[in-house]
């Protein structure tokens, strides 16, 4: 039977999952990727039990993708059955006050990112900047030019061809460098490779709600620094996540207060999207179970959900038995405690199919419900393999201990992470978000566009009688159907997409789910374009009160200096010609370091954009000059013609010639990758009246949707976490 994939599914397995030959050719198909995994895993059972019938497990596994009911995440996906065989996509690191810790913990991070994991970490025990550093008679340069460095490194190292590195960068609100950090990403050149979150206390949440002040402390000697009003630092947090999305929060005192093994330590840190708080070298095995699968003639099928759970349970802790941890001591402590983190994704569309909106009671009441049971149904099936295979290592010291609990294989079983690229194989919504577009634009290899519908949605206006021709490309044009009159009432009621709820519905969405996930839960909270930083306020605060363990917010077009349009019009390539050029334009030169000299990079824009790129080198004449200025022409060419500048970056990087050098911290690997190196910076800044283009994907030129800490292409699969 053939598997019930999408054309955008197998576009994406295509492009990121299978096995591919020297050439760059898929070797397997999507049926046979998940019987390697499923063989993969299964293979665990031999550990515990010689007898155990490895087929019959296997056979298991593979219903459970094969019916796409259930996903583990991407390095599984990826790397079962493979040489690499690195399958947890979650690590956490240590940084200690030190030169040695870490530089450490920066080789550590390379050879995580290297095997397709994300790192977190925590730069607050790290002294601030201008702090004494006795060994030197000198000064501290702080956490932040230290994350510098760590995201010079995040960008240089590849993640085995397929995933390139992301880090969650966490400091406390207490460090004496908190103003620094919160505002380090409103300049957007900078930690591209990082998100970034304050750990927010429950004593500071105490002084802003007495309007009072509260103290930053030294890690060095945990002497006070200095205090400051926490209405003030909370201001500051609030407009830079207004301003960009950053910096995200996360409640360390409540993620401490649900720490599983608090004699191993105190939590300090999560992954890159912040939904899986974890110990210093503890890593964790993600998965997904697909909502929108466990609906049957109108109703949730609890039957079905709890052997899914169940099973899903068995294949996640198989999955760290036979992973190949990037470092010996990562493996130790992740099977001290055996963190799993099964989650869900589709419950837009599972919504849907009850016909219950996003937006209202019930849908907070169905989050809670199907979560409670999951979590109850993960609890029996991680007790279950703890009597077979034994607790897990750390569970006797554990809180469990003097509770009714005794047998627990793993200290946590659930967690709600991002699905950004399974949910697009699945064929269903991302985690627990609301849709993003009832319908948008798919651009394909031979440069058309082509307008996508919801299956449901497509269903159902036949059904009801009110489709028609164009319907799909009118929906296209914003994403949204609440403005189309032909479309009944009710049905706009269930299909309203992220950017049609407002704020508090997604609140009260995250928090039903996270009173029943161990770890946390993987959100974005919406807001329109026009929303003030108060609104932003009430949210945070409300996420507290709440229960949540950390938020995420993004308004509508703040990160992409632009308004963004969830539908695209399609051009026809054969008419495509360059704009012409203005008489009068305005620009800046950069001068860039490179093998051959000095490069000096002219860049000017006329009202509509980027529209012309100049490039010279000193002196230099012949092929080089000349090849130089033909660069510069086709650039030129490329953006008057509405190439986006994303799409020439990506054409230019990383291209090397036989001298590279380096440039304030950076390598310059070539003239055209000095040339992309400015037209990035560009880019990402206030460059005169040009729009940034971060709401384009680089790879197919759709729309980037902020969902779950993440942006992700619905059209094609790209996501970037960090």
């Amino acid at each position: 039977m053939a598997l019930p994939l999408s054309q955008n599914a197998k576009m994406v397995l295509q492009k990121r999952y299978l096995e591919k030959d020297s050439d760059g050719t898929p070797i397997e198909s999507p049926e046979e990727l998940f019987q390697r995994v499923a063989q993969s895993i299964a293979q665990a059972d031999r550990f515990f039990d010689p007898k155990a019938n490895i087929d019959k497990t296997c056979a298991k596994f593979l219903q459970l993708m094969t019916n796409l009911w259930f996903l583990p995440n991407s390095p599984t996906l990826m790397n079962a059955g493979r040489p690499l065989g690195q399958l947890a996509a979650c690590f956490v690191l240590p940084i200690e006050d030190s030169m040695e810790s870490i530089f450490e913990t920066l080789k550590d991070a390379a050879i995580i990112h290297k095997s397709g994991g994300g790192t977190g970490f925590s730069f607050a025990r790290i002294r601030p900047e201008k702090d004494a550093v006795l060994s030197t008679a000198g000064v501290s340069s702080g956490p932040l030019s230290f994350m510098s460095i760590f995201d010079v490194a995040t960008e240089t190292v590849k993640q085995g061809g397929t995933r390139r590195g992301a880090n969650m960068g966490i400091l406390r609100i207490d460090h004496p460098d908190i103003e620094k950090f919160i505002t380090a990403k409103n300049n957007l050149t900078q930690l591209n490779n990082f998100n970034i979150s304050v750990a927010i206390t429950n004593s500071f949440i105490q002084a802003l709600e007495n309007g009072s002040d509260y103290n930053l402390i030294n890690p060095r000697n945990g002497k006070t620094v200095t205090c400051v009003s926490a209405e003030k630092i909370f201001d500051l947090l609030i407009d830079a996540a207004w301003n960009s999305g950053e910096p995200g929060v996360i409640f360390i005192d409540h993620i401490n207060r649900h720490n599983p093994t608090p004699q191993l330590g105190q939590i300090e840190a999560t992954n890159p999207c912040g939904e899986q708080p974890l110990l210093p070298y503890e890593s964790c095995t993600l998965g997904s179970i697909n909502l929108s699968k466990m609906v049957t003639r109108g109703a949730i099928n609890y039957k079905r959900l709890a052997k899914v759970v169940s099973d899903s349970v068995h294949f996640l802790d198989n999955v760290i038995e036979i992973n190949q941890y990037p470092l010996p001591i990562i493996k130790t402590t992740s099977q001290q405690t055996r963190k799993i983190g099964l989650g869900v994704m589709g419950f837009a569309d599972l919504l849907i199919q009850l016909q219950i909106p996003y937006d209202c009671e019930a849908a907070v009441s169905h989050a809670e419900e199907i979560m409670a049971f999951i979590a109850d149904e993960a609890g029996k099936a991680s007790a279950a393999l703890a009597k077979k295979r034994g607790n897990f290592p750390a569970f006797p010291q554990s809180k469990f201990d003097k509770s009714t609990i005794r047998h627990k294989r793993n200290a946590t079983t659930t967690t709600i992470a991002p699905t950004g690229t399974i949910s697009i194989i699945a064929g269903t919504t991302s985690g627990i978000e609301p849709l993003f577009a009832v319908a948008h634009v798919r651009h394909v290899l031979d440069g058309q566009s082509l307008p996508e519908i919801h299956p449901l949605f497509l269903k159902i206006a036949k059904k009801e009688g009110f489709y028609r021709p164009g319907l799909i490309e009118d929906i296209a044009k914003t994403g949204s159907v609440q403005s189309i009159d032909s479309i009944p009432d009710w049905i706009k009621q269930i299909f309203r997409t992220s950017h049609d709820i407002s704020p508090e519905w997604h609140i009260k969405i995250q928090s039903a789910f996270q009173k029943h996930t161990d770890n946390a839960v993987s959100k974005t909270v919406n807001f329109p374009a026009e929303a003030t930083r108060e609104d932003v306020r009430k949210v945070y605060l409300s996420a507290y009160q709440l229960g949540c363990k950390g938020v995420t917010i993004y308004r509508y077009g703040s990160r992409d200096k632009q308004v963004l349009n969830i539908g695209m019009e399609a051009q026809d390539p054969a008419k495509i010609a360059p704009r012409p050029r203005p008489i009068r334009t305005q620009g800046i030169t950069e001068r860039m370091q490179t093998g051959c000299g000095k490069l000096y990079v002219t860049v000017n824009a006329d009202t509509a954009g980027m529209c012309e790129v100049f490039a010279q080198m000193g002196k230099t004449g012949g092929c080089a000059s000349s090849q130089i200025e033909a660069t510069g022409r086709l650039i030129s060419l490329a953006l008057r013609s509405g190439v986006k500048v994303d799409a020439v970056i990506k054409q230019l990087v990383g291209i090397r010639c036989p001298s590279p050098t380096w440039q304030n911290g950076k390598m310059v690997l070539s003239c055209p990758d000095a040339i992309s190196q400015v037209l990035e910076n560009l880019t990402e800044s206030d460059y005169t009246d040009t729009p940034s283009m971060m709401g384009v994907c680089p790879d197919c030129g759709g729309t980037i949707a902020h969902e779950e800490g993440c942006l992700v292409c619905h059209a094609c699969g790209f996501s970037k976490c960090g």
